[in-house]
């Protein structure tokens, strides 16, 4: 159980916990939910009402817990996971590939879901939370939260300054320029299709470049997301004719990098959903990666 306490101050006179719970805490209305049907809620200790009014000196309490998720049984998986972070909020690990990030009806076996599941073997209520996601042939840095709370939090913040994430990719070919914005929009090419395609009627997609080495005929693009769209990176890539080496669905498969494709998330830098402060870890480029050049 996570517990997260506010002392109300003078200013805080005459405001309901409700208020509190949501400008203070930053609570999102559907953990509030949550909290109340399972009585999480307390006032200097007493559970409490959310209409209920603060004096100056109060404590407001949340008391977070799994138990009213249904955990799935997980086959136990002792693959290892690398973790480059870890507090009482939140865990930043570097997948691999290739490894799904998540459990599916079509991906069954080895997952890094699974992986948690079997890192975190000793806490029987844990639930799997990603904050982010990567496919399964790109390999690099993901968040992870460990409660509810962090969650939401994170995920409020995934396309703003307080969420960086940069990535390392080799591409094909030669970029126009040694640094610049990739600005296509991205739709999926048909209505059911997993494949993404740039095309007018496409969200809005934004891609930050810099190429960092030059080969004969490939290079080392370091790239930032100002929106994340699926595919993206992978996208704008293939579009400027420069897709990303062994992409089986933007570029060309290559015996090179078998299962996986030439991108890694290299960098990745939060605003903290507790204590504020800035948390950065960087993974280096995989060697089989680096070969490629």
């Amino acid at each position: 159980m996570r517990i997260f306490r506010y002392e109300t101050a003078a200013a805080d006179e005459g405001r309901t916990v409700k208020n509190i719970l949501k400008s203070s805490l930053g609570l999102s209305t559907g953990l509030m939910k949550r909290l109340k049907f399972h009585q999480g809620i307390f006032l200097d200790g007493m559970p409490v009402y959310v209409n209920r009014k603060v004096q100056a000196g109060q404590c407001v309490e949340v008391r977070l817990h799994d138990e009213d998720k249904v955990q799935e049984t997980h086959e136990a998986v002792s693959g290892p996971v690398d973790v480059m972070y870890e507090d009482e909020d939140i865990l930043i690990v570097s997948k691999v590939a290739p490894l799904p990030s998540i459990m599916s009806a079509r991906q069954q076996g080895d997952t890094l879901e699974v992986r948690m599941y079997h890192y975190f073997r000793d806490v029987p209520d844990y639930v799997y939370r990603p904050v982010n996601r990567l496919d399964k042939g790109t390999s690099g840095l993901m968040v992870i939260a460990k409660n509810g709370f962090a969650q939401q939090k994170l995920q409020k913040e995934l396309h703003t300054e307080y969420f960086v994430r940069r990535y390392l990719a080799v591409a094909e070919g030669h970029l126009p320029q040694q640094e610049g914005v990739i600005n296509l929009p991205i739709a999926r090419e048909t209505e059911w299709s997993v494949k993404r395609v740039v095309r007018e009627d496409g969200k809005r997609a934004v891609t930050h470049y810099r190429v960092l080495k030059e080969g004969k005929s490939r290079s080392l693009v370091e790239l930032r997301l100002e929106t994340g769209r699926t595919h993206q990176i992978r996208v704008h890539l293939a579009a400027m004719g420069c897709p990303i080496v062994g992409d089986y669905v933007y570029g060309t498969e290559t015996d090179e990098l078998p299962g996986r494709f030439a991108l890694h998330s290299c960098y990745v830098s939060i605003r903290h959903p507790v204590t504020g402060k800035t948390v950065e870890v960087e993974a280096l480029l995989p060697q089989e990666l680096e070969a490629l050049l």
